[in-house]
């Protein structure tokens, strides 16, 4: 069995060596061929991994990317190279800061026994954030089911087979959302308790915006849903305060209104011919181990 670790990374290479060291230990109990690759960003950092004292892994490559794209767009990059250059039976793609914890490979590996078809997901039991952010994360979590009807309580950090890679690289939304788009594309999906580790090194770099626009990101996935579900809401409640109408109960209806018109916005992210022409990204590949 041949695994892909995939691992997008921008400006943090000091908390990837250290997350290659543990992914290195995770590895001495298990038994299929793993190999890493990182997705470097663009960094303007200094490339400093060291690769001494691993020996687990088999190999280590990293595709440096010519110009920023984004974490999204790091991760369908891989994807698409992995596919169409590499063998492998599974991808697990998985941050680089620690926030992952690679003791849950695992855990992935342990459910192979139950189901080795559907994709596995780790589906956060617990985070290690602050207190505003996991609020605003709880709001995303509900206004997503709310106007997508889709509970998605998972991130990057997934296992996925070939035929659902397959699937991911030909799907305009993984351009834009991971997350979203396999919630689209794989309805049966296998999940696996997974809590939030802690970033190895520096605060976490998800800013207040960036997480709303990688929760309009998801939600732009099933447009057609939150464009259904809003005109739902306006004739509903319309029709409950139609007696009483004024600037204070008109707030919800502007709010829904912003949303939909963001999630049009964004939705224009989603690119399949981006997609499929990200491997000329590439300025070139380090073979590293």
């Amino acid at each position: 069995m041949k695994i892909k670790i995939l691992i997008p990374i921008f400006n943090d290479f000091e908390s990837v060596s250290k997350l290659l060291i543990d992914i290195n230990s995770t590895l001495s109990n298990l038994n299929p061929d793993f190999s890493v690759i990182l997705v470097n960003d663009a960094s303007t950092e200094k490339n400093n991994i060291d690769v001494s004292n691993i020996d687990k892994i088999n190999s280590i490559k990293i595709i440096n990317i010519k110009n920023n794209q984004g974490h999204a767009r790091c991760i369908a990059t891989g994807l698409k190279y992995i596919f169409d250059n590499e063998e492998f039976d599974y991808i697990i793609p998985m941050d680089g800061d620690g926030e992952d914890r690679p003791q849950e490979i695992s855990k992935f590996i342990e459910f192979f026994k139950y189901d080795d078809t559907n994709p596995i997901v780790g589906e956060r039991i617990k985070r290690s954030e602050g207190l505003v952010f996991k609020i605003s994360y709880t709001i995303h979590k509900l206004v997503t089911f709310i106007f997508t009807g889709h509970s998605i309580k998972f991130g990057n950090y997934t296992c996925l087979p070939k035929s659902t890679v397959e699937k991911m690289i030909n799907e305009k939304a993984t351009w834009s959302s991971f997350s979203g788009a396999l919630a689209k594309l794989e309805k049966n999906r296998s999940t696996i308790p997974s809590i939030r580790g802690e970033r190895y090194f520096g605060p976490s770099k998800m800013s207040f915006f960036n997480l709303i626009k990688h929760s309009l990101s998801i939600i732009a996935v099933f447009k057609i849903n939150v464009i259904i579900r809003s005109i739902l809401f306006f004739l509903i409640y319309i029709f409950l305060i139609s007696e009483n109408l004024n600037y204070v109960t008109s707030i919800p209806l502007i709010a829904a209104l912003a949303l939909v018109i963001s999630v049009l916005a964004i939705s224009k992210r989603e690119n399949i011919g981006e997609l499929n022409d990200s491997l000329s990204n590439i300025e070139n590949i380090e073979e590293i181990k």
